[in-house]
């Protein structure tokens, strides 16, 4: 412990716990904005254009905002956090968003969307050292059961084909691979220098498969840039910044558990923005999904204090 430190532990273990509470619930609801976001956009323009405007649009801002703090991206880790951004949302959000597209119905692509904890786990405890116990492996498992009945309803719907479903499956394998890629790296980056990496990556790729497809340019109607200011603002500010948040401060079996809430907060979302009823079994599900997260997030909470003084300086 520094001797010049003079604040009290407890407090300092009390304030860290507080950030991680917020940090969750925070993901929680802006990962699930990005399902809704996608239903929106897609009402009026095809995938590729709405995730390339919507990355464009991040990527001024946040370029924006990193200039005026005066941070400039490392020569030597920009490859490596480009790679991140190709893996957690190039490939997660084409993979997820164009097979929803093309058919696949979101319940079921939050079913498989679901299967990133358990994938994450297994391969999370040789790779990073991240041991689990019995009673986490118990709520993963359990996890994926609650996931399956707040999605019941819609699971058989829909008319896509082999492809639309590869293509969920490529973007959850994806984000999972990026996760437990991030967290073996360590990069010594800062959160705005990740998410000015990542953003541009994904802007420059979405850019180029848009243009390829004849879709790039955007829709006249206002209703769509209402959808890109949500996926912007939410989904991807919200979103991903507080999925490195939780990632760096509490690993990646943790960050992937808590994803197992944004199914039954989605269908909490498409009821409130849409009027879609959820299925009889939804209840249940979710607070069958809230006793997985329990069991895999008990255990003693991490005095992680090392982004405190960081998230302080991006905000200021």
């Amino acid at each position: 412990m520094n001797p010049l430190d003079t604040r009290d532990p407890g407090t300092t273990a009390w304030s860290a716990r507080r950030i991680d509470a917020l940090a969750a619930g925070t993901l929680v609801v802006m990962w699930s904005s990005g399902f809704i976001g996608a239903a929106l956009g897609t009402r009026y323009a095809p995938a590729d254009t709405l995730l390339a405007w919507r990355y464009v649009t991040a990527a001024v801002l946040v370029t924006g905002w990193a200039v005026l703090r005066g941070v400039r991206p490392q020569r030597r880790t920009w490859p490596r956090v480009a790679l991140l951004g190709l893996l957690c949302q190039c490939l997660y959000l084409g993979g997820v968003v164009t097979g929803v597209g093309i058919g696949v119905p979101p319940g079921t692509a939050a079913l498989v969307a679901a299967l990133q904890p358990l994938l994450v786990a297994v391969v999370a405890a040789p790779l990073l050292g991240e041991q689990t116990s019995a009673a986490q492996r118990a709520g993963l498992v359990l996890g994926v059961v609650g996931v399956g009945l707040v999605v019941a309803s819609d699971l058989g719907a829909g008319a896509a084909g082999v492809l639309g479903y590869a293509l969920v499956v490529v973007g959850m394998l994806a984000l999972s691979g990026g996760t437990l890629l991030e967290r073996r790296l360590r990069l010594p980056v800062s959160l705005l220098e990740s998410l000015t990496v990542q953003t541009l990556t994904a802007a420059a790729f979405f850019v180029v498969v848009a243009a390829a497809d004849k879709h790039l340019a955007p829709p006249a109607d206002p209703r769509f840039w209402w959808s890109v200011c949500w996926v912007v603002g939410l989904s991807t500010f919200g979103g991903y910044g507080s999925y490195l948040v939780v990632l760096r401060r509490s690993g990646a079996t943790r960050v992937s558990t808590l994803l197992f809430l944004t199914p039954p907060t989605t269908a909490l979302w498409a009821f409130l923005m849409f009027g879609t009823r959820p299925g009889l079994l939804a209840l249940p599900g979710a607070i069958v999904c809230a006793l997985a997260v329990l069991l895999v997030l008990r255990r003693s909470p991490r005095a992680a204090h090392e982004l405190t003084d960081e998230l302080t300086d991006v905000v200021a």
